[in-house]
């Protein structure tokens, strides 16, 4: 496909919106930061309680852009092989044994992680290997993944029963963190007159995988001032409690701080939101827009904080009114 205009990729993401709020009811902001995730060619961990769209979510998209999609239920009994595929003894016709590998469902375009933390940790990071190098190796050799590959896995709070916390360099391995929220009551309703109703709403492609490559290397190639990318750095700097900007929420609640892909995960969110505003340059108010949800599953607070209830949004928040 010929490279796009920033008009072209503004347009497109916008229809691509549309087609996923057939199915999805409110959540603008979720939808809005998993499409800039996957424009900026990065995994997605979203998090909330069961039954809130999260899968529905990701299926629209994968319906919307045309992509193959594989989901992958994560339970307490499941294997690293179950998912990245294992090579298999087998008889040609003369008799003779062999080795041939059968390939996983990590081979498609979106992996759905459905409930990642109820995997245990082992099974988990089999997705490391693929989430960063986009490659998986089995049995000393190496199999390339489709283009692209993106991961968007789904947890819940961690809190409730029978989870496992995702391992911090996995965590890390993820562009963004989105909560998902409640409807509201009018959000609910509408849900209820679409999925209980005799026509259920059908999304449409108006992309596909050559289009979504396009828009990736649109995105990745948008001009960024170096004032603005030191922002980026002193706020990701700024997350550390031994810093010298740090402040005294982050001395006092957190443990560790962003490391460098925090960093990168804003620069790289900031750059979608500029071409969604029609804009070919990056401004100081798209890194502060795309901050909570690339910097907020990279703070290790204190225990002190989780027992006064202080959440990684309200300490980025304080960076930010600080900077």
């Amino acid at each position: 496909m010929a490279a796009l205009s920033p008009s072209q990729f503004q347009e497109l993401a916008r229809r691509i919106e549309d087609e996923v709020g057939k199915l999805i009811v409110g959540q603008r902001e979720v939808v809005r930061h998993t499409l800039v995730a996957l424009l900026a060619n990065g995994h997605l961990l979203l998090e909330g309680l069961p039954g809130l769209g999260k899968t529905m979510l990701v299926r629209s998209l994968a319906a919307a852009l045309s992509l193959d999609f594989s989901r992958v239920q994560f339970t307490p009994d499941l294997m690293p092989a179950d998912i990245v595929g294992t090579d298999v003894l087998e008889t040609d016709e003369s008799g003779e044994r062999y080795f041939r590998f059968h390939h996983g469902p990590i081979f498609t375009n979106l992996l759905l992680a459905d409930e990642i933390n109820r995997a245990t940790p082992k099974t988990q990071s089999a997705l490391l290997e693929a989430m960063q190098e986009r490659q998986v190796s089995v049995g000393g050799t190496t199999y390339p993944l489709s283009r692209p590959f993106l991961v968007l896995a789904t947890q819940n709070p961690i809190e409730l029963e029978g989870t496992y916390p995702l391992p911090e360099a996995q965590v890390d391995r993820f562009l963004f963190k989105i909560n998902v929220g409640y409807p509201s009551e009018a959000e609910l309703v509408e849900i209820l007159a679409r999925t209980t109703g005799a026509e259920i709403p059908q999304v449409s492609p108006v992309a596909d995988a050559e289009t979504l490559l396009a828009m990736q290397s649109l995105a990745r190639g948008v001009p960024i001032a170096t004032p603005v990318s030191t922002y980026a750095a002193r706020i990701s700097v700024a997350t550390h409690p031994h810093s010298d900007t740090a402040n005294e929420q982050v001395k006092q609640y957190v443990r560790y701080g962003a490391s460098p892909r925090g960093a990168q995960a804003l620069i790289s969110g900031a750059k979608v939101l500029a071409l969604l505003a029609g804009r070919y340059n990056v401004a100081q108010e798209d890194i502060r827009a795309i901050a909570p949800a690339a910097l907020r599953h990279r703070l290790i607070l204190t225990y002190e904080a989780e027992a006064e209830g202080i959440s990684p949004d309200t300490i980025i928040q304080a960076i930010l009114d600080d900077l």
